[in-house]
C-alpha cells in the first residue's frame, strides 16, 4: 500500500499540464539569452557527472565510445504556486535540484545507452502559462524557445562535431522541441543527421512538419515518434473536442496501429524506484489521438485511481525506448 501511495504522488505532480494542446505561436521578441559557456547551465551534459548518467539495476553500462548526441528538452518543473514569476530562475538551485532528481533521472536516462546526453537548463515557462490567454502567454513561452534554441546553437557549435543527433523532449520540453525541429532540421542539411525525434508527451499534429515524417516501425530514421498516454477506456473531454489528427505511435511496437500490444512486450519500466526495472508493467494501443494503458501492473494496484498518465510517458516504457534508440542508431549508422 506505500508503494502504490508513494507512486500515485509521483504520477499527480503534472498530471493537470497535459491538458495544453497549444504548440506556441512564433514571435521575433528579442530576449537575453543564457551563457551556455558554463556548465552549471546544463541539467545533463558529457562533460559532467549528472543524473542522466545513472542505471537501473540490471541495465548494461554505458557506452563510452559514442558519435551520437541526445538533445533533450526537459519538461516543465517550475510549479511552485507560491512563487509568481512567469519563467523560472535558472539560478534557483531548490528547483534546478528538483528537475535533475525527476525527469534528468527518470526520463533522459533512458537515452544515454550510446549517445551523448545533452540537456540544457531554461528559463522555462511556469505551469500557469498554459492556463491563461495564450497571447498573454506568449512572451513567456518565448523566453523558454529562446534559450532552447542558444543552447542548441552553441551545442552545434562546439560539442557536435558531425555527430548524428537524436532530439528527445517531454510536455513542455516537446513545445520546445517540434519547433527546433522544424528551424533547424526541416528541409535543411542538418536533417541528414536525424536519427529520430522522441516528441513525447503532448500532440503533434499530422501536418505540423512537411518534410519530416512520423515512424512507421522501430528501424526507420529521420522520422519522429510522439504520444501521450491515458488508462484504458478513458478519453479526456478536451481530447473529444480536438479538431486534428494527431501521430500516435505505440512505444511497443513502434507503429502507428490500432491494434493492441500485449504488456508482456513491455520488457521494463521504472516507477518510484529509479534502481527498478518492473517488467511488464503496462500494455499500449492507439485509440485517436491518444495512448491507452493498463493499470500499472504492481502490487496493490486496486487501490491506484489515476487515469492520466503523462508524466509516465517515458518511463513506464522505459526499458523499450532504450533499447529503440540502440536499434534506431544501429540501423542509421549501416544506411
Amino acid at each position: 500500500m506505500k508503494f502504490i501511495f508513494s507512486l500515485f504522488l509521483f504520477l499527480v505532480v503534472e498530471l493537470s499540464f497535459a491538458q495544453s494542446t497549444h504548440l506556441i505561436v512564433n514571435s521575433n521578441e528579442h530576449v537575453k539569452t543564457v551563457d551556455y559557456t558554463l556548465l552549471k547551465n546544463w541539467a545533463a551534459h558529457p562533460f559532467i557527472k549528472d543524473f542522466s548518467d545513472s542505471l537501473p539495476i540490471g541495465i548494461n553500462a554505458l557506452n563510452n565510445d559514442k558519435n551520437v548526441d541526445v538533445f533533450f528538452v526537459h519538461p516543465t518543473t517550475f510549479t511552485d504556486k507560491n512563487d509568481i514569476a512567469f519563467n523560472a530562475d535558472l539560478d534557483n538551485t531548490v528547483l534546478n535540484d528538483y528537475t535533475d532528481k525527476s525527469t534528468i533521472l527518470y526520463q533522459a536516462s533512458a537515452f544515454n545507452a550510446k549517445a551523448n546526453v545533452y540537456a540544457p537548463r531554461y528559463r522555462q515557462a511556469h505551469i500557469r502559462c498554459f492556463y491563461i490567454d495564450s497571447l498573454i502567454a506568449e512572451p513567456f513561452f518565448e523566453m523558454a524557445y529562446a534559450d532552447v534554441k542558444s543552447a542548441f546553437e552553441y551545442y552545434l557549435a562546439h560539442y557536435n562535431h558531425g555527430n548524428s543527433i537524436i532530439i528527445a523532449s517531454h510536455s513542455q520540453g516537446t513545445v520546445h522541441a517540434a519547433r527546433l525541429l522544424k528551424e533547424f532540421f526541416e528541409d535543411k542539411a542538418l536533417g541528414n543527421k536525424l536519427i529520430c525525434a522522441y516528441l513525447i508527451g503532448m500532440p503533434i499534429r499530422t501536418d505540423y512538419f512537411s518534410k519530416i515524417k512520423p515512424c512507421e516501425n522501430g528501424n526507420e530514421t529521420g522520422c519522429f515518434v510522439s504520444w501521450r498516454t491515458y488508462k484504458k477506456g478513458y478519453e479526456p473531454l478536451f481530447v473529444q473536442k480536438e479538431h486534428f489528427i494527431a501521430v500516435v505511435t505505440n512505444p511497443l511496437t513502434w507503429s502507428n496501429e490500432s491494434t493492441e500490444a500485449s504488456i508482456q512486450l513491455n520488457k521494463g519500466g521504472v516507477l518510484k524506484d529509479f534502481s527498478k526495472i518492473v517488467p511488464r508493467v503496462v500494455d499500449a494501443q492507439v485509440h485517436g489521438n491518444i495512448l491507452w494503458a493498463c493499470k500499472p501492473n504492481v502490487f496493490g494496484k486496486i487501490f491506484f485511481f489515476v487515469k492520466n498518465f503523462h508524466i509516465g510517458n517515458i518511463n513506464l516504457y522505459y526499458k523499450n525506448i532504450r533499447e529503440n534508440v540502440s536499434n534506431r542508431i544501429k540501423h542509421y549508422q549501416t544506411q
